[in-house]
């Protein structure tokens, strides 16, 4: 075996699209996006045979530090065969080596591996499928293993829905629960229309509304600008924009007024569910005939993939979008197209491991996720591979002392 210090990109893009365990936080694009956003500095290494064929690869973000040493990370790494013990630990000693010629601390990595399979509730299930033995065969390999955590406290959520599309779409919709099929219906009273162009400004604005409601900060215009060119570039991001125009909306549901109150004048047995769906169009309309835009978005979700893998990544709406069922149509249309593409999987790309958390709204979330069907997963979680053992103890407090006296500096103009 041989490691390789950076991978030639072509060749690291065609082994992780590939392979059973790509993601798109190990793909050629997402380390670009580090450099440019995050400062990391961006490491593509592999493991070749004999016969200069890559077995293994991994994308390590590396942070300086004031201390002359970094640390890495490598989210949802490593791209290998987990069921290779000797694979494993051939790749972690080449690791060690890169490590201590880069002064690295240590380097976090998180794999898209299953812990154990878990009920409703995040209760594992007797006799359910488990990564047990992987689990332990990492912490003899010398890797801390960082907590069971439930919500999301480490650098990926450690839970998560993920849709199997690998059926009939018939089956997949049958694991929906009725109400978000419900919904999906009562989207297209409103002709909602669907588009995939890319409106960075329009999720901008859209996004920023969801922050100042649900309580998160929302990254700043930059932040999704440079994520949507890196991974265009790759061709592993798409956006589905929904949008009304309200003052045809308005006159739709004038008509339709008339013909409910022509109706009503003979038809008395319906005349309760007449009446409410004139309260309805009625409070629809106010609502739109003081919209003067002819077209607005109301809500815009990107996605991102793989070679054969789906994600929703992130989701700007308004009130508009709840009134209209946008938010859940949108959903539906991006499970559904990662469908008709062949894609193996649509992941929700994070749920906390308590469903009935007080903590902000995710409970709320985990719900809302949840209506979508399939299966509730959690993560094997976090392994650090350390280096330098004070450094790594120690690490946490000095970056707190130096990021202080930094602010200090900042405030009186030094």
């Amino acid at each position: 075996m041989k490691f390789i210090e950076n991978v030639d990109k072509n060749k690291y893009i065609n082994f992780t699209d590939n392979h059973p365990k790509s993601h798109f936080l190990q793909s050629y694009a997402w380390g670009e996006f580090c450099r440019k956003i995050k400062g990391q500095i961006p490491y593509y290494v592999g493991m070749e045979d004999d016969n200069n064929n890559l077995v293994a690869t991994s994308l390590i973000l590396l942070k300086k530090t004031p201390l002359g040493y970094s640390y890495g990370y490598s989210p949802r790494g490593f791209i290998i065969d987990y069921s290779n013990h000797e694979l494993i630990k051939e790749f972690s000693d080449y690791l060690r080596k890169f490590m201590k010629d880069k002064k690295i601390i240590y380097i976090k990595f998180d794999p898209d591996i299953p812990y154990q399979d878990i009920d409703e509730d995040a209760n594992p299930i007797e006799n359910g499928n488990n990564n047990y033995d992987l689990y332990n065969y990492m912490l003899s390999l010398g890797y801390i293993h960082t907590g069971f955590y439930r919500l999301y406290e480490g650098n990926q959520p450690r839970y998560t829905f993920r849709i199997d599309l690998k059926r009939k779409w018939e089956d997949i919709e049958s694991k929906m629960s009725k109400s978000f099929l419900k919904s999906v219906k009562r989207s297209n009273t409103y002709d909602l229309e669907i588009d995939n162009d890319i409106k960075i400004e329009e999720f901008y604005r859209l996004v920023q509304n969801n922050s100042s409601k649900d309580d998160f900060d929302a990254h700043n215009l930059k932040y999704y600008q440079v994520f949507t060119e890196e991974l265009e570039k790759e061709g592993i991001v798409k956006y589905f924009n929904i949008s009304i125009k309200p003052q045809e909306l308005a006159k739709k549901f004038t008509k339709e007024i008339k013909e409910i109150k022509k109706e009503l004048e003979t038809n008395k047995k319906r005349a309760e569910d007449l009446k409410n769906q004139l309260t309805k169009l009625e409070k629809d309309i106010n609502v739109f005939k003081d919209i003067k835009e002819n077209k607005i978005v109301v809500c815009s979700l990107i996605c991102t993939y793989t070679k054969n893998r789906a994600w929703s990544m992130f989701i700007g709406s308004d009130d508009l979008a709840n009134m209209t069922f946008a938010v859940t149509r949108s959903y539906y249309e991006a499970i559904k197209d990662a469908y008709n593409n062949g894609y193996d999987f649509f992941d929700l790309f994070g749920t906390p491991g308590d469903p009935h958390t007080t903590y902000k709204n995710l409970a709320k979330l985990h719900d809302f996720k949840r209506k979508f069907g399939d299966k509730y997963i959690e993560f094997i979680g976090e392994f650090d591979l350390v280096n330098k053992k004070f450094l790594y103890h120690a690490l946490p407090l000095l970056l707190g002392v130096y990021r202080k006296v930094r602010k200090v500096f900042q405030k009186s103009g030094q």
